[in-house]
């Protein structure tokens, strides 16, 4: 009986679908499917902790602030972006314009927030923090590290500050992933 040709590419080459080559990068790609599987559940779980109610209440005590749960993070996204005008707000916090201006209203009326027409567009109002303001976001922030060092006392400063690199690459290459998106639209 006659030997029998091998075809070219076929499962017995080299280049063939069943290559060594082949199958390591089929197995490279499962485990970064898996991997992205996993981060994306440690994502999910972390926003399932971080928006607990009883967590902000806890903050909220340990920074000894009176508050409403509902204008803290407002409070707090004005003062990492601001000046910030309502609309912008409300989209970045992914809630209704009209109930944004409402919240952003009773800031203003605690004396955490001016209200102020926009350099850029006088139509549109900017919300900026005061000095009570400022003093409010400052004692948040001292208590969520008060409250996080429990939780990190273990980590390394290399895994903390790796941590906090990798997370600020994702976000930002997502969010120019999100403009260039946007310019196609």
């Amino acid at each position: 009986m006659p030997a029998r040709a091998r075809s070219p590419g076929g499962p017995d080459t080299e280049k063939g679908p069943l290559s060594r080559k082949d199958g390591a990068a089929a197995l490279t790609t499962r485990r970064r499917q898996a991997t992205l599987r996993r981060l994306h559940g440690a994502i999910l779980d972390l926003i399932v902790l971080m928006n607990l109610p009883g967590r902000d209440d806890d903050l909220l005590a340990e920074a000894g602030v009176s508050l409403d749960r509902a204008l803290f993070p407002l409070l707090v996204v004005i003062e990492r972006s601001g000046p910030i005008g309502v609309g912008e707000l409300a989209e970045r916090v992914g809630r209704d314009y009209t109930t944004i201006s409402r919240q952003v209203a009773k800031l203003a009326s605690l004396g955490l927030v001016e209200r102020r027409p926009s350099p850029a567009d006088a139509r549109v109002k900017e919300a900026i923090l005061t000095a009570e303001g400022r003093r409010v976001t400052d004692a948040l922030d001292a208590a969520r590290q008060r409250l996080a060092a429990p939780v990190l006392a273990q980590w390394s400063d290399h895994d903390l500050t790796e941590l906090e690199r990798l997370l600020r690459r994702w976000v930002d290459d997502m969010a120019a992933m999100a403009t260039r998106s946007a310019g196609r639209d």
